[in-house]
């Protein structure tokens, strides 16, 4: 049996991934800090350990380690969000390197916060990555940590991952609940795009590529159809049966986020990005439309 290693395991994406992993056939193995289950190592995504042997000869290993980007804003909480990501990914690097049988294949978490915010021009892999901030600085940070090693005998992925929907974690029950309460109007001015991409085709996407041995480097993890945020807002509430939801204008955000001490640029940037190399390399999504894909998440 084919083992696949996943780093940051235990989390609503990790807990999908094993899933969908163990159910095409797959031993999977999780590092995690408080391993509870037969198939969960520990390790402290820092240093090196007994934990390096799982790699060995395995046919992948999938780093989705990092602290929530939906957290207090506070100058220890950035500097988690950043160690926690580029610690684990160094650490894996320098695992890889160590041993006699590498893994095959190495896929690791990014974001899309690189590209640019904007509403006309649709962000690719072969865009600028010019966008300054704090969450910009986190993805150069990460992304510069997984090419610091060469590895070369292993293939490399990169995953610029947008916004997830699925019942069980990220942003989507909180909108939820939010739209329930009368407040699922739109934010901000409502123009700006979101990426996105459901659950399960994101699953669907790391099986492909660990299928397709001839992928490596970089792929936005996305749905191939951005949607603005006044049609995602509209969408929920449609599919909610919520006749009506109070707009939340920019100012009120911003202010909301300072007390709440959340960065704002998350819900007002224009995330207008979409997965090019996915779609040129023939993967085929179950839910390309923002409506399918709520429909099935809230039936």
């Amino acid at each position: 049996m084919k083992t696949i290693i996943i780093a940051g395991g235990s989390g609503f994406l990790g807990s999908a991934l094993e899933t969908h992993l163990t159910a095409l056939g797959f031993q999977v193995n999780i590092l995690t800090r408080s391993p509870k289950r037969p198939n969960e190592i520990k390790w402290d995504g820092q240093s090196l350990g007994h934990w390096v042997q799982q790699l060995e000869n395995a046919e992948a290993v999938i780093n989705l380690t990092g602290k929530s980007i939906n957290s207090r804003m506070t100058e220890e909480n950035k500097k988690l969000i950043v160690s926690s990501r580029v610690d684990s990914t160094l650490c894996l690097g320098e695992a890889i390197n160590a041993c006699e049988k590498p893994p095959k294949t190495w896929i690791n978490a990014s974001g899309a916060a690189i590209y640019p915010s904007t509403l006309d021009t649709p962000m690719d892999e072969f865009s600028p990555e010019t966008e300054q901030g704090f969450l910009e600085d986190v993805v150069r940070a990460w992304e510069k940590a997984f090419y610091t090693f060469s590895n070369p005998n292993t293939r490399k992925i990169l995953l610029r991952i947008n916004v997830v929907l699925g019942n069980d974690g990220g942003a989507l029950p909180t909108l939820k609940q939010l739209t329930h309460y009368g407040l699922g109007g739109k934010q901000g001015s409502g123009k700006q795009l979101m990426s996105w991409i459901h659950l399960e085709d994101l699953v669907r996407i790391i099986e492909f590529l660990l299928a397709n041995e001839s992928l490596e480097g970089v792929f936005n993890i996305c749905a191939p159809q951005p949607v603005t945020n006044k049609k995602f807002m509209a969408t929920m509430r449609n599919m909610l049966h919520m006749p009506f939801g109070i707009p939340q204008p920019e100012f009120l955000l911003k202010l909301g986020s300072r007390l709440a001490g959340i960065d704002a640029d998350l819900i007002l940037k224009s995330r207008n990005v979409v997965p090019k190399r996915l779609l040129d390399n023939g993967f085929q999504f179950k839910y390309p439309e923002i409506e399918q894909a709520l429909k099935n998440l809230f039936n």
